[in-house]
This record gives C-alpha cells, structure tokens and sequence, in this order.
C-alpha cells in the first residue's frame, strides 16, 4: 500500500512518519528545500526541531509525484487552503481511494467542514478524518497516544487502522464523520479562552468552568448539525479539548495567553511559525451557532475578543454577567 500525505506541517510530518513504518510513504512539502531535507537528513526542523523522521520517508515538492500512486490520501494542510490543494491535486487522484484529512477547522464563508469539502471535489472518494489528543512532538518522542479515525465506511475505516497504528499509538474507529469534525474544530476556539484564563490568573477553577461549559458549547452544536453526543465525550471531543487547553504545546492556548497579556491578534499571528486554527474557526462557529439557535457564550466572547476589540480581561466579566439555566442546557 502507498500513503501519500499533503502537507509537511508539525502534524503531516508526524502522521507520515507513523505511517512510513505501516507501509510505503510519501509526503508533499510545498518547499523544495523542505522535501529535500527530509528525504536526505530525514529531519524537519522547521516544525519538528530536534527530532529523527524514519529514512523509509520520502518527500518531494511536486504535487503530481506524491499523489498520483497513492492507494491513500492524507491532507494536512491548514483549512484556508484546503479547497486550494484538493483542486490541485484533484486530477492526478487516483478512483475510488479514500482520503482522510488531518485538519481541525471549518471553511470560512461556506462553514463546510473538511470532508464537505472532499465529498464536493472528489466525489466517490470515502471520506475520512483523523483526529484526536495529538500532540505532535509527544508521539514522535514515543509517548502513547491515541486517535480516532471518523469514516462512515467502517470497513475502510478498519483498514486504515493498520496505516497509522503502531507501537504506542492507538487508532480507534468512528461511524460519526460529523462529532469528529466538530469536535476537533471546536476545541481549538476553547483552548484560546483557557490561555487567556492562564494570561490572567483567573485560578483553576475558572480554568476548569471553561473547558467543562466549553465541551457542553461544542456538544449542542455537534449536535445540532448532526453529530451524537458520545462522539463529543470521546477522544475526538473531550480528549482533544483536554490536550489542547492544558498542553503548553498547543499553538491555540498559546494565542489566548498572548491575548490575555495584551497583545493584539495580528501581531500574535505574525510571529507564528505554524497556524492556530482556533482564530478562524472563531468567526465560523458563531455564524454556525446563530443559524441552528444554539447558544455558545464563550465562543461568543473569544469572537469578540479577536475581532471587536474586547478587552481578554472583559471577556471573563461577560461570561460571568450570564444567567446560569440548567446544566445540560446550553448558555
């Protein structure tokens, strides 16, 4: 079986790298210099600094070249240029292979989610998604990990199981395309408010308010556009909202630290090496809340914070400003 991975971020690399041990690997890295590096110093110092990538793989800077013999397809490109490569790649995809996106985001202006987007582009493909707890650079140290592949064919997700597992890293299936996507686009948005909270020293009981109310925001919308609710408690939900906002790897908790100290989004952005997708998906799920009636407060007020100007500090005062309803209500 041959793998093909787009996208040579922190994640593409790591996931490319668990997969080169399963099966014949290959991964596209838009730089050349990149695909040259990895190929001969198997290293990616850029997003992976101090760690070996296994010589068994490959990377190249022509598109072409990687996808054309691919029995699978992974995409690890952030969410504003997903629809970009897929068009790209789109006409040297072999029939029929599934394709499996790494990205944890939602298009801006159609709010798709990544596999809308392939099921839109390349129509007949099984459309999947990887997701979960995964902290790059702790699996590539060997830490144990584990995943979820979201797939509505169980068959092929099963399969996939066999690409990517390995060692101390679990792969576990999913039939709910839809809890997986959005969990792991959500949690981003979370991570940011739990950074703030950190910035601010607002204690660990806000801290853990946050991200409990922040998992029941993620799971009435979930819902509401038709993902099921234990999908939501599991690894692609709960477990990855975890990572994100306690980890001090997370490039989200990062930004909502920054934020709370008081520096401004743009100049956080600028002197990011890799894309915090929370600050995008931010815009998306407010839009997408307010379409389906769900209340998301703490999205709400990140949404402010990033792009009306609130003040980190004053977001925590509207959050608490709310009327408390019902614990499993939303709100």
């Amino acid at each position: 079986m041959h793998v093909a991975v787009v996208g040579a971020g922190s994640w593409g690399t790591t996931v490319a790298s668990l997969a080169s041990r399963n099966c014949s690997t290959v991964l596209w890295a838009r730089r050349a210099e990149v695909a040259k590096e990895i190929s001969e110093a198997h290293s990616n110092e850029r997003y992976l600094p101090g760690f070996k990538l296994p010589q068994s793989l490959t990377a190249s800077a022509d598109i072409e070249e990687v996808v054309r013999g691919a029995d699978v397809l992974v995409i690890a490109v952030p969410s504003h240029g997903f629809r970009e490569a897929l068009l790209e790649l789109a006409p040297y995809v072999r029939p029929w292979i599934p394709v499996v996106s790494l990205t944890k985001g939602l298009e801006q202006g159609s709010l798709l989610r990544m596999t809308q987007i392939i099921d839109e582009l390349l129509p007949g493909h099984p459309a999947g998604v990887l997701t979960g707890p995964n902290l790059a650079r702790e699996i590539m140290a060997g830490q144990a990990a584990a995943s979820v592949i979201g797939m509505q064919d169980l068959v092929v997700a099963e399969a996939l199981q066999g690409v990517f597992a390995g060692g101390l890293y679990r792969v576990y299936t999913n039939h709910d395309v839809i809890g997986c996507e959005v969990g792991g686009a959500l949690k981003n948005v979370i991570a940011i408010a739990t950074g703030i909270a950190e910035a601010i020293s607002v204690g660990d009981n806000t801290r853990a308010l946050v991200m409990t109310r922040g998992l029941a925001e993620l799971t009435h919308l979930g819902v509401a556009l038709g993902g099921e609710p234990a999908t939501l408690a599991g690894l692609a939900g709960m477990g990855d909202l975890l990572a994100t906002c306690m980890s001090r790897q997370s490039r989200n908790r990062l930004v909502g630290e920054q934020l709370g100290q008081g520096r401004k989004i743009d100049e956080i952005i600028a002197d990011m090496n890799m894309v915090a997708e929370g600050v995008k998906t931010a815009a998306s799920v407010v839009e997408l809340a307010g379409q389906h009636g769900v209340e998301m407060p703490i999205a709400e007020e990140i949404y402010a914070v990033l792009y009306q100007g609130r003040a980190a500090a004053d977001a925590y005062r509207g959050l608490q400003l709310r009327k408390a309803g019902h614990e499993r209500e939303s709100g």
